[in-house]
């Protein structure tokens, strides 16, 4: 395998600290949300891994459409990624997700099909599958 690009993230302060990326293009504070006793004056590590999934798969999707000759304007494509912090039995956590996809001029059919073709290649998707329940949408 040929490594395309490499970052660093780094956390200080665990959830309700901060997270920076180690170029400094990127920086926030970090709260509890108020679902889990905190205040919600800051983000969360659920929010930031669904705002990736959703940029990833996205990006993912056009490459699918390219593969398959479908034509696709990157501004017709909308992800939208449901992260959800489930407690399991044992007392730790999980997280399911919902992934939804808005494709502006493209059929339910060729939409969900799409779907379906970037879950097969999507980094995130690859990473999570078989730990994290995922499901995919159309709209």
């Amino acid at each position: 395998m040929k490594t395309l690009y490499e970052t660093k993230g780094i956390a200080t302060g665990g959830r309700g600290g901060n997270v920076r990326t180690q170029d400094g293009q990127f920086s926030a504070k970090l709260a509890l949300p108020t679902g889990l006793g905190g205040k919600g004056d800051g983000n969360n590590p659920e929010q930031f891994f669904a705002c990736g999934y959703a940029a990833c798969f996205g990006g993912a999707l056009m490459v699918a459409a390219r593969n398959q000759k479908i034509p696709l304007k990157d501004d017709a494509v909308e992800i939208t990624a449901e992260v959800k912090l489930i407690q399991d039995d044992q007392g730790g956590f999980n997280l399911q997700v919902a992934l939804t996809g808005n494709l502006a001029g493209v059929d339910k059919n060729t939409s969900q099909q799409l779907m379906e073709a970037a879950h097969q290649i999507c980094p995130y998707s690859k990473a999570t599958r078989g730990n994290i329940d995922v499901t995919l949408h159309v709209k």
